[in-house]
């Protein structure tokens, strides 16, 4: 029994079963319903106005600007945060999110991977 419950947590592990990543950036909201993350590595696409179905777990982003934030748009601009999240990394989305941080600007203002928010 030890021998297959052993055996079954090692084909689990093999399969990616906790494709879970930290991603950390400026996170970007615009105007209403669209949402992204820019890290070192690009843009990861959170949900789009009329763009179809919403990432499990879109409620654990709190609302920004009661953060450390920066207002562009009325009530809509950006902030630094690091995200646990599942991703498609060749549509380039972010399809679930497990966790989230906000971070101080000045942390993803500091880091010289990213390039500065639009």
């Amino acid at each position: 029994m030890k021998r297959l419950l052993v055996c079954a947590l090692l084909a689990l592990a093999a399969t990616g079963a906790d494709a879970s990543e930290t991603r950390c950036g400026w996170l970007q909201n615009p105007t209403p319903a669209n949402w992204w993350l820019d890290d070192s590595e690009g843009t990861w696409t959170i949900m789009t106005q009329g763009g179809g179905q919403e990432p499990d777990g879109i409620e654990a982003i709190p609302d920004i600007s009661e953060g450390d934030y920066v207002r562009t748009n009325g009530n809509y601009g950006y902030a630094c945060a690091c995200m646990t999240v599942e991703t498609d990394a060749g549509e380039g989305r972010i399809l679930a999110i497990h966790a989230f941080r906000q971070l101080p600007i000045a942390q993803c203002e500091n880091d010289s991977a990213l390039s500065a928010p639009q």
